[in-house]
């Protein structure tokens, strides 16, 4: 009989939160592989859960050495439930491994779907939603996050990221320097906490805001880039030679619109237009 790897969310705050089947799972897993036991243990108690399988740490020291013990007990028909302290494993928590070890040798996954500091920062961040990326925590030192935030800098779709609180005065400090005072963003803090607190405003702002110091799990909410004035003649030109270098017309102008996002049809049509006139 073969078991099953299940990810579970867990609160991120709120107590209440926690899913019926989060609840059910705790209790009847027969392995629970968690970020911090004693946290673990503590959740467990606070649902009215007893536990009767073992937990186990599941941290990210430990992650890659303890996993194939792990994949063993799937393999020989336990279920493992794995959690992290708040929010969905895998997410900038541990499970990642865990999730590509069982898939390698087609194993059972599931998940328990829940709270994501994501997607809560992302709800209340009053930015746009329809498109957005996930870039998991800043660097720590200042010369490598201004590199990181550069490649945010024509970014369009909304960016949500997280941060330790004694960084985020920093954090934001180099994307005024690197991405513009002017630009919007939203500082979550302690989301779903009795001190939950939601800063908006542009990063000049916002970091004037932090100078004070910022407590508590921080995600931040950044907006897309706002799209650049072209010059349609030099994108028809790029088309051109990406054509010229055989390149089917409409797929030069579909590369030169992905990379551009000025519309393809657009392009496509300058550039008939220009080849004709040639």
């Amino acid at each position: 009989m073969t078991g099953q790897l299940i990810l579970a969310a867990t609160p991120l705050g709120e107590i209440g939160d926690a899913s019926p089947r989060l609840v059910a799972a705790l209790g009847s897993a027969d392995v629970i592989a968690a970020e911090d036991t004693r946290r673990a243990r503590n959740l467990a108690s606070a649902l009215g859960v007893t536990t009767t399988g073992r937990i186990v740490s599941f941290y990210d020291a430990v992650e890659a050495n303890r996993a194939p013990g792990l994949v063993a007990a799937v393999r020989d028909g336990q279920t493992v439930l794995l959690i992290t302290d708040a929010g969905m494993p895998s997410v900038s928590d541990p499970g990642y491994r865990m999730v590509a070890a069982c898939v390698a040798e087609d194993l059972p996954v599931t998940c328990l779907p829940g709270p994501s500091a994501v997607t809560t920062a992302l709800a209340l961040s009053g930015l746009p939603c329809d498109r957005f990326c996930f870039e998991g925590f800043a660097p720590r030192k200042s010369g490598e996050r201004r590199k990181w935030l550069a490649a945010l800098l024509d970014e369009p779709r909304t960016a949500v990221l997280f941060e330790a609180p004694h960084r985020i005065d920093d954090l934001l400090a180099d994307a005024v320097e690197v991405l513009g005072g002017e630009r919007r963003a939203a500082v979550c803090r302690e989301l779903t906490k009795s001190h939950e607190e939601v800063r908006r405003g542009t990063l000049a702002e916002l970091a004037e805001w932090a100078r004070e110091g910022v407590r508590g799990e921080i995600t931040v909410v950044l907006a897309g880039a706002e799209p650049r004035a072209v010059d349609l003649d030099t994108l028809v030109e790029r088309v051109r030679e990406l054509a010229d270098a055989g390149a089917r017309l409409k797929d030069a102008a579909g590369e030169i619109a992905a990379a551009t996002g000025v519309s393809k049809k657009t392009l496509y049509d300058a550039a008939v237009r220009a080849g004709s006139r040639a």
